[in-house]
């Protein structure tokens, strides 16, 4: 007899406490109810249920089985959908929410690229540096940036985010270049709102240090950060992922290139792995893909070194 059959017929009985209710749950005669109980204890070696006249209740094997059948048939069924989602075109809305950085310097192109291999797949992305709540906003993924994630969300990681210490050249021309951490005491910088205070933290000879520094811009957008340092406006620490094209073309300089600023995940954030849409499962299969290996790195080189 077919098993699963088996199981989802105990597991309706220890349900309905009741063979003819679960009959009748399952269209069903109350004999073939009994002769898949009778299969489900033959495969399990246990008997499963007391049954009387009156009654059924479990026995000890059937009250510790229970929960373990559950997850089989939770798990067949998602099987069953992931093969029927794999022979469908992906289609329908997905919900998007990402930084406004990480949004014009990577993700849009990447979701671009995603649509024109799934036509069908509408895209609404909205930007914002604070984290949304997927729930209340009816969020289906979030491409983050943090080390501190939500033990209730599922987190995919996708890449990770360097940053790099860097001023205008016209600032530097200005004010000079720092050659020691202590030196950044001495210039203005330009800070994150939603930054560790006024201090630095960087990773130098294998230990971490803490600089303190005197902010003299604000914002909670990383763009804006961007453009106050390539107006002049101070020393700033901004992700390799938005400067690539700015320290090529000599717009931005790298400093301190020995103190390294703390690494952040970037990672694939959404509310449950279970009977996920096709859509997303695909979009975080082809983000993580494109990802690897933080591609935006890969060819700034000699960019990098302190002027």
């Amino acid at each position: 007899m077919d098993r699963l059959t088996a199981l989802r017929v105990f597991v309706e009985v220890a349900d309905r406490g009741s063979l003819t209710q679960a009959a009748d749950q399952l269209e069903m005669s109350t004999a073939m109810v009994s002769r898949y109980l009778a299969a489900a204890e033959d495969w399990l070696g246990a008997r499963l249920l007391h049954r009387t006249t009156r009654r059924v209740s479990l026995t000890d094997a059937g009250s510790a089985a229970l929960p373990a059948c559950r997850q089989l048939l939770d798990l067949a069924l998602e099987t069953q959908h992931l093969a029927a989602e794999r022979s469908r075109e992906p289609a329908g809305l997905l919900r998007i929410t990402t930084p406004g950085s990480l949004a014009e310097a990577q993700l849009t192109s990447a979701l671009v690229d995603f649509q024109q291999q799934y036509q069908q797949v509408e895209v609404m992305l909205s930007v914002a540096d604070k984290a949304a709540d997927l729930v209340a906003e009816r969020v289906d993924l979030a491409v983050r940036i943090t080390n501190h994630l939500d033990p209730a969300m599922i987190a995919r990681p996708l890449a990770r985010c360097r940053s790099l210490l860097c001023a205008s050249p016209g600032y530097l021309q200005q004010h000079g270049t720092p050659h020691t951490a202590d030196e950044l005491r001495q210039h203005r910088c330009v800070a994150h709102a939603f930054g560790i205070g006024r201090q630095y933290r960087f990773l130098h000879g294998g230990e971490v240090i803490t600089v303190p520094v005197n902010w003299n811009l604000h914002t909670n957008e990383t763009a804006v950060l961007r453009r106050a340092v390539l107006a002049g406006a101070g020393i700033g620490m901004l992700p390799t992922y938005y400067l690539g094209d700015d320290l090529r073309a000599g717009r931005l300089v790298p400093l301190l290139p020995d103190h390294q600023p703390e690494e952040m995940g970037i990672h694939a954030i959404y509310l449950s792995r279970q009977h996920q849409p096709l859509a997303l499962r695909l979009l975080v299969d082809f983000l993580a893909a494109r990802f690897a290996d933080e591609p935006w790195d890969r060819d700034l080189g000699a960019a990098t070194t302190a002027a």
